[in-house]
């Protein structure tokens, strides 16, 4: 008897769920942009998941989830790489990772 279950699509995409409405949850609501940052990557790896879920159990024999997933990981880091130059630059200038202290950002 075996207590083990297998991990199903629908448990994967309560898991992609979570983080992504955790990540929402933080950008939202965080005034530091270094914060805001990481809960975007957050909602990038929820949204990686759901890719992959959506490939393995739907159709198996392709790797285009794995593809699109691979490619997405590609953009968000090349993403917070220039997000994280940005806020270093804008620490440098104003003294200060806070969101409401950038005013002059605003168009």
């Amino acid at each position: 008897m075996t207590l083990i279950q297998p991990v199903g699509a629908l448990s994967f995409m309560a898991l992609s769920v979570v983080l992504f409405s955790l990540g929402l949850y933080g950008a939202l609501s965080r005034k530091s942009t270094v914060m805001v940052l990481m809960s975007l990557e957050l909602m990038a790896n929820a949204i990686n998941i759901n890719l992959v879920a959506l490939s393995r159990f739907s159709a198996p024999a392709e790797m285009t989830g794995q593809f699109f997933a691979v490619f997405s990981m590609v953009v968000s880091a090349a993403e917070i790489g220039l997000g994280l130059a940005l806020v270093l630059a804008l620490y440098r200038q104003r003294k200060t990772v806070e969101i409401d202290a950038m005013q002059e950002l605003k168009g």
